[in-house]
């Protein structure tokens, strides 16, 4: 399984999107699951809790249209995981200036690292959104995934 990993880890990081496409695709059939799920469990809920079960088939309805986005461009795929990694550094600027000026944790240096690893996740949130970059990072996944299973004793 290891030499598999590796060959497809350098088949990726020579043609990029051969990775991304794929996951793109499976995660897209993921949401459009879910988004049906959704939609079918939202109508018999809509007679108990009519707020609740609209509220299942709004979302499905966003589940389904985004999950089909997921499938017909990958490029869509690249921009929601940039955006959500770009979002995750944000929330971690927010609170490591929270914990610096309030000392949460006994220490301010625990703020200091959480603004240093949300400026690291901003920069990787925008290259990410680069779907040549988001399939050489899957490449570079798969190989290293690879080669430790290779070097892994049983």
């Amino acid at each position: 399984m290891a030499i598999v990993l590796i060959i497809l880890g350098i088949i990726v990081l020579a043609v990029p999107l051969l990775g991304l496409i794929p996951l793109s695709i499976l995660t897209g059939l993921g949401v459009v699951f879910l988004g049906i799920g959704f939609i079918l469990a939202g109508f018999p809920d809509r007679e108990i809790n009519r707020g609740l079960g609209l509220l299942e088939i709004v979302l499905g309805i966003m589940a389904l249209v985004l999950g089909l986005g997921f499938i017909l461009n990958s490029d869509l795929f690249s921009f929601v995981a940039g955006l959500l990694v770009t979002m995750a550094g944000l929330f971690l600027i927010i609170v490591g200036i929270v914990a610096t000026f309030t000392k949460t944790g006994g220490s301010r240096w625990n703020g200091v690292v959480a603004i240093i690893i949300g400026l690291i996740y901003l920069l990787f949130g925008h290259i990410l959104q680069d779907p040549f970059w988001l399939g050489e990072l899957i490449g570079l996944w798969l190989l290293l995934t690879g080669i430790i299973m290779f070097f892994q004793k049983d």
